[in-house]
């Protein structure tokens, strides 16, 4: 009873610190990321916070595992280094002990991992992006930032608008220059609105001018006009088509497997039995001698938990592209890991190292 509740004590402390500083370089670099994208255009500027959060959910599962893994070696390396393992191992306990206090306290977080997988993972990048798709459906004039120049079509139309208010279709002394082929064009109006004509979106100005300029002849043409529209997007329908993987819901990937989504499948259930077996595995990997240096645990920690994920995602490539089918690579992925979880753990408790090395030793001697 007072192993259980001191080992739940420091398991906890280490694994919501852990968390929390994960979360912190996370965020920070989401942070960056996600301004990157506004500048560029590819989310709406507004919408940073929100982008941000679901990207951040939808990654909960591998902050969860790497948190749990992480919080299991550093709490029981440092009972080792403080000589209290010793003292439990004196006490009768053995190292078989600590995996049930373990594990009680890891299965909720292990729940929630599977959870985050299977369901917050699709729901979030679903989120993100009809988000996108939301913002990358508005016209050019509507996405154009008042009192600010700013490029659309790759580059071969700019920009400039004073809005009359946030969200409204229509504005005040209106720039636009153009560029197709050897023609540039540039056209400016005291006002400008958008107007949808069978299903095709057309920019109206009133009262401006058109100035074309042919740069291989030099060809300039000055037009006056009243009313003019220009043709900004043809066939303007919201942005749809097919979903990617990562957007589709558990179920439906089962409901219709193929190998793309099958990959993507291996991906999800490989989250949860990847943290599971990293727990078992950060029982074995926590054995340290005193003299080594302290980070020397946590940065065996991490390669393993690197080797780990990135078998994963190979594993999602070769079901992907039909090389394997998904439960086979289950089977000799996390099988494998937790085989090597249970022997490394047994390897431990009945010291077989040190046994072949005294067997060999006695060989040598005869």
């Amino acid at each position: 009873m007072v192993l259980q509740s001191s080992l739940r004590k420091d398991l906890a402390q280490s694994f919501v610190t852990t968390l929390v500083v994960l979360l912190t370089v996370v965020m920070t670099n989401m942070l960056i990321q996600t301004l990157g994208q506004a500048s560029r255009g590819s989310i709406n500027p507004s919408d940073v916070l929100l982008v941000m959060g679901f990207t951040a959910l939808g990654y909960s599962a591998t902050l969860l595992t790497l948190s749990l893994f992480l919080s299991v070696v550093s709490t029981l390396s440092r009972m080792y280094s403080d000589s209290e393992m010793v003292i439990w191992f004196c006490s009768g306990r053995s190292l078989f002990s600590f995996v049930g206090p373990i594990f009680r306290f890891a299965w909720p977080i292990l729940a929630a991992i599977f959870f985050s997988a299977l369901v917050v993972w699709p729901w979030s990048n679903q989120k993100i992006q009809d988000l996108k798709d939301r913002f990358e459906s508005r016209s050019d004039v509507e996405r154009v930032a008042p009192g600010k120049f700013q490029e659309f079509s790759g580059g071969k139309s700019v920009f400039f608008i004073d809005k009359e208010n946030s969200g409204s279709l229509s504005g005040t002394n209106v720039f636009v220059s153009t560029t197709d082929g050897d023609l540039q064009t540039i056209t400016t109006a005291q006002q400008g609105f958008v107007d949808n004509i069978k299903n095709e979106r057309f920019l109206k100005l009133r009262n401006g001018q058109q100035v074309s300029l042919n740069t291989v002849t030099q060809e300039t043409r000055i037009t006056s006009f009243e009313n003019y529209q220009l043709l900004i997007e043809e066939h303007a329908v919201a942005a749809s088509g097919a979903r990617a993987n990562h957007t589709v819901a558990s179920l439906d990937l089962v409901q219709k497997p193929d190998p793309s989504r099958m990959g993507e499948m291996f991906w999800r259930l490989g989250q949860g039995f990847c943290a599971l077996n990293l727990v078992f595995l950060a029982v074995a990997l926590a054995a340290v001698n005193p003299r080594a240096a302290k980070s020397y645990h946590l940065m065996k920690a991490i390669l393993t938990f690197v080797i780990y994920y990135n078998m994963i995602n190979f594993g999602q490539r070769w079901i992907a592209e039909g090389r394997m089918p998904l439960a086979l690579l289950m089977i000799y992925l996390h099988g494998t890991a937790a085989l090597i979880a249970g022997l490394w753990i047994m390897s431990r408790q009945t010291n077989w190292t040190l046994r072949l090395w005294l067997f060999r030793q006695r060989r040598v001697n005869a």
